[in-house]
């Protein structure tokens, strides 16, 4: 199956993973908010961003109760926000945790940012990694895709916890796939444009510590959607619900938003 649920149905609430190609991602959130309210957990499989839109979609109208408030992290953001503007009966409420910029000039500040936060060490085998996997003859690209993603966590962490439980499975080739065809649409202004054909209410949260620029979400997004809510969570860094400082205030926040 391409998606788990917590809880009995109806499902009123989705939790959208990153990566892209990083199903799981979002289980600890699932497990928290579904001891109030049953979470339905969608992976993604497809390889544009145009087939995961419809893949969510059609997981939502299956297997939950549109409309849906539906959660998104980092690249589940923009899918969240994509399948609310071209499928407006499935989201009731979009809340995106972490999302990228909006407008490809704040784009830049991300990898700089989190190249500054690694060490010499970190920032060498990093480009090695890199290069592995524009290698076509690297054959374990997800090994080497997983791998990026542990050192990018520890720039991208303020002060994180233990992590428990499996960890999120990575797929290079639909990472390659989608960030392709989701960063060319970012680039053509598509993805901001979308996002002006959205009628439910959308709240971001976002950590003062992310390296994707609080700005690059807050400012784009006020002036495309009408009642747009920004919430700017202290001490946090990509994923909230790891921080030290500030898992307890992210998910105080995150449930207020999802019942209002």
């Amino acid at each position: 199956m391409n998606f788990r649920k917590y809880g009995e149905p109806p499902f009123k609430a989705a939790v959208i993973h990153g990566g892209p190609g990083a199903a799981g991602q979002m289980a600890p959130v699932a497990k928290h908010l579904s001891v109030k309210i049953p979470v339905i957990e969608p992976f993604q499989s497809k390889l544009s961003v145009k087939e995961q839109a419809e893949e969510l979609a059609q997981i939502l109208e299956k297997e939950a109760a549109p409309p849906v408030t539906i959660i998104g992290h980092s690249w589940g953001a923009w899918l969240s926000l994509i399948t609310a503007a071209k499928y407006p009966g499935i989201a009731g409420k979009v809340i995106i945790i972490g999302s990228g910029a909006f407008e490809e000039k704040y784009a830049a500040k991300v990898q700089t940012t989190r190249l500054e936060r690694l060490s010499r060490p970190e920032r060498d085998e990093i480009e090695f990694l890199f290069d592995s996997i524009g290698n076509p003859i690297v054959r374990d690209k997800d090994k080497v895709l997983t791998r990026i993603g542990e050192l990018f966590s520890r720039s991208d962490t303020y002060k994180g916890m233990e992590e428990t439980g499996a960890p999120a499975v990575v797929n290079a080739a639909i990472f390659d796939a989608v960030w392709k065809d989701a960063s060319d649409m970012r680039r053509r202004g598509e993805l901001l444009s979308l996002c002006r054909h959205i009628k439910c209410p959308v709240t971001a949260i976002h950590g003062d510590y992310d390296p994707h620029p609080a700005e690059g979400v807050e400012k784009p997004l006020k002036e495309a959607i009408k009642g747009f809510k920004f919430i700017l969570l202290k001490n946090c860094g990509h994923r909230p619900w790891i921080e030290k400082e500030a898992a307890s205030g992210f998910f105080r926040v995150l449930e207020e938003e999802v019942k209002s």
